[in-house]
């Protein structure tokens, strides 16, 4: 989703770049996140997936609609120029992936090394469980969670690949029930995006803005996460 952020660029209206990176920061976790969301879901049973992925997608519907309708600015018609279809050539296969993984260097890699590095000065100081015994009230009491899904969740915000290994790792020793695997699951994907992402959206769309989307998805992944919990307890639904 870093990546994705940055072509945003080529969108042509401010309102339609804030409102892409706005979904991508909600529901479009990274492919190294979803490799680990993808082991997750195989211990679950097919139904569970489907009130996973449901959720999530639902969600972005949702948010994508309302985003449309509240956002100030106007829409423009997405219309790209394909360009004609033709055999590439090896020469120009070879110089442009080397271009663009040199653009990647110095793009991308840059933040990943940051936030790796602020996990490292927070775990190293003790600030992490700090903050992670600050955010247990919330876990156990809105998402039914145990607490020790608070550090996952705070580590998921610092790299969100790391905190979705985490959660396959308390599933894989039987610590989640299926029930609070679907929960965490939806939480962790609508969860705010990493400390990459943060940095790639103040780059493109501006501090206040950034800001803004951690503000807002921040509270808004928990709320939806405590409302699947109660509605699970609710309606007496166990997977």
């Amino acid at each position: 989703d870093t990546m994705a952020t940055l072509t945003t660029r080529i969108l042509e209206t401010r309102k339609e770049r804030l409102q892409v990176t706005l979904l991508l920061a909600l529901g479009v976790p990274c492919s190294a996140q979803l490799g680990v969301l993808l082991g997750m879901v195989a211990i679950l049973t097919k139904t569970a997936v489907f009130v996973w992925l449901g959720t999530v997608l639902l969600t972005l519907l949702a948010v994508g609609w309302l985003a449309s309708r509240l956002l100030p600015g106007e829409s423009s018609d997405f219309i790209l120029e394909l360009p004609p279809i033709r055999r590439p050539g090896l020469g120009n296969i070879v110089i442009k992936t080397l271009a663009r993984v040199e653009w990647y260097l110095k793009e991308v890699l840059p933040l990943f090394v940051i936030g790796t590095a602020l996990l490292f000065v927070l775990d190293k100081f003790g600030w992490l469980l700090v903050l992670e015994n600050w955010l247990k009230p919330v876990i156990e009491g809105g998402l039914g969670l145990p607490g020790s899904t608070a550090g996952v969740f705070l580590i998921g915000f610092l790299r969100r690949d790391f905190g979705a290994a985490g959660l396959f790792i308390l599933a894989r020793e039987g610590l989640l029930t299926a029930n609070q695997l679907v929960v965490s699951l939806v939480v962790i994907t609508l969860f705010i995006p990493c400390i990459a992402n943060v940095l790639m959206i103040v780059r493109e769309q501006g501090r206040r803005t950034a800001m803004a989307v951690v503000a807002f998805v921040f509270p808004f992944a928990f709320l939806v996460g405590a409302f699947l919990n109660h509605l699970f307890n609710w309606l007496h639904i166990q997977f």
